[in-house]
């Protein structure tokens, strides 16, 4: 075991007052310099944020230990996360996913959104997840059961020989030369340094690019607004659910209307005007009726709010329904989300954007990881305008993602999957649904393994070389 020297510091405030949105050439101009107090080997402590405080404390340097060194570091085990790790060892590299819950699934375990969107057609890992899934009776329809989620996912990783680290916090990255060696951890094991030949940042929110120093975008390009979070509720207690009328309407904006109508009944206006109603199996239903607007998915503080906030009102919309009696006498909450679910955070600058342009031509790549069928989905940014879906008149073509857009542009040795690769804000109101990041998770874990073992960057590594279905 070795070691490296940080220095930690705090920093002073270096935005103005006022809503963080709208200062995202700040933030750029931040991540890109990073902050000062930062030391050796090109540590970075990259989009934290700032507070205004009469004092600082500045933390002594201290010695990191080093406790591993890999072929390939994934970090964020959801959809993605998995997918890259699977690809990644199955590969031959010696592989290590760093998660900060408790499981793997992400979005679909802590996050409890049971689908599986855009999955329809597509090979590889993700219709490798599906029969495993309906292998264990745990998938109905498109919809999984999170808890046997939990399982399949370990096992799949385990058995490829995918090394697992739970409960361990991505806090820092150093770069030697431009290219990226090292990431740092907080854990109960306190901070840990893993040094790797290549890295896929899975993290949802960009957070490992972050601290690298690669530059990001965040929002609409016009008001840096970003869609709102939900929070979604499991029910128990609603009775036989193929006698509910919601559930034998033929369309899903047809239950969207019913929904909100018993909703409105009950003397309640959810946040979210198009509410998703729909039964998993036996006693079992789904409810997401809520919006949180215009949270800050960077500040811990807006999203303990909007947590709060949200947890409140689906317990209030359950007890309001209650409350009519009839097919809602004995309805009630089983379970809730361990993470309020966020749509969007940092897109981080890659080798190539993908940009609304491609929807509309329905682009197609030499270099495409997965094409995407799923259609521009931008949940309201103005709850003033409305609180349900945004009309932005793109009518998207299927069209195809690239290899470029996986591979960060500013830092070497760096891929991202999932909602955080390299895309425009239209683009990524289409991509970032679960079925394509599996997608994208196959092809940067494959291409990193590949480009680790013969000692080269990602964007060295060519189409062709990695064999994808």
């Amino acid at each position: 075991m070795y070691y490296i020297t940080i220095a930690f510091s705090r920093f002073s405030d270096i935005w103005n007052a006022g809503y963080p949105w709208t200062e995202q050439m700040k933030r750029r101009q931040f991540i890109q310099t990073g902050p000062a107090g930062i030391i050796s080997g090109g540590f970075s402590l990259g989009n934290a944020h700032a507070r205004e405080e009469a004092a600082t404390y500045r933390e002594p340097a201290r010695d990191v230990p080093v406790v591993e060194s890999v072929d390939v570091i994934i970090c964020g085990g959801g959809p993605a996360g998995f997918a890259a790790a699977l690809a990644s060892a199955r590969a031959g590299a010696k592989t290590r996913l760093i998660e900060l819950k408790g499981c793997l699934g992400g979005t679909w375990t802590v996050g409890l959104v049971n689908c599986i969107l855009d999955s329809r057609g597509k090979n590889g890992i993700v219709a490798e997840f599906e029969r495993a899934l309906k292998d264990r009776h745990s998938m109905f329809e498109n919809r999984i059961d999170p808890e046997l989620t939990k399982l399949v996912l370990e096992k799949m990783c385990l058995d490829a020989g995918v090394s697992l680290r739970y409960h361990t916090r991505i806090a820092g990255a150093a770069c030697e030369k431009g290219r990226l060696t090292t990431v740092v951890t907080e854990s109960k094991a306190g901070r840990e340094a893993w040094n790797s030949k290549a890295f896929v940042d899975c993290t949802g929110d960009g957070d490992l690019a972050a601290y690298a120093g690669c530059g990001f975008d965040i929002g609409h390009p016009e008001t840096g607004d970003v869609q709102p979070m939900s929070f979604l509720v499991y029910l128990a207690g609603i009775g036989p659910l193929d006698e509910l009328p919601a559930l034998s309407l033929k369309t899903g904006a047809e239950r969207k209307d019913w929904m909100y109508r018993e909703l409105k009944r009950a003397g309640i206006e959810p946040t979210y005007s198009r509410p998703t109603f729909y039964g998993i199996r036996d006693d079992l239903a789904v409810l997401m009726a809520n919006h949180q607007y215009r949270v800050d998915a960077l500040d811990p503080e807006a999203v303990t709010r909007a947590t709060i906030e949200a947890r409140s009102e689906m317990f209030a919309m359950i007890e309001a329904l209650r409350s009519q009696g009839g097919r809602w006498k004995n309805i009630h909450i089983v379970a809730t989300p361990e993470q309020i679910g966020i749509r969007e955070c940092r897109r981080i600058h890659g080798r190539y954007t993908v940009s609304v342009d491609d929807l509309l031509r329905g682009a197609r790549f030499k270099d495409a990881v997965c094409h995407v069928g799923f259609g521009v989905d931008i949940h309201s940014i103005d709850p003033g305008q409305t609180k349900g879906i945004m009309d932005d008149g793109i009518k998207s073509k299927p069209y195809d993602i690239p290899l470029r857009s996986l591979i960060a542009r500013d830092v070497d040795g760096l891929m991202m999957a999932g909602r955080n690769i390299s895309g425009d804000f239209f683009a990524h109101a289409s991509y970032r649904v679960t079925g394509d990041s599996v997608m994208l998770g196959e092809a940067a874990g494959k291409c990193a393994a590949v480009a680790a073992l013969s000692n080269r960057f990602p964007h060295d590594i060519s189409i062709d070389e990695l064999e994808l279905q």
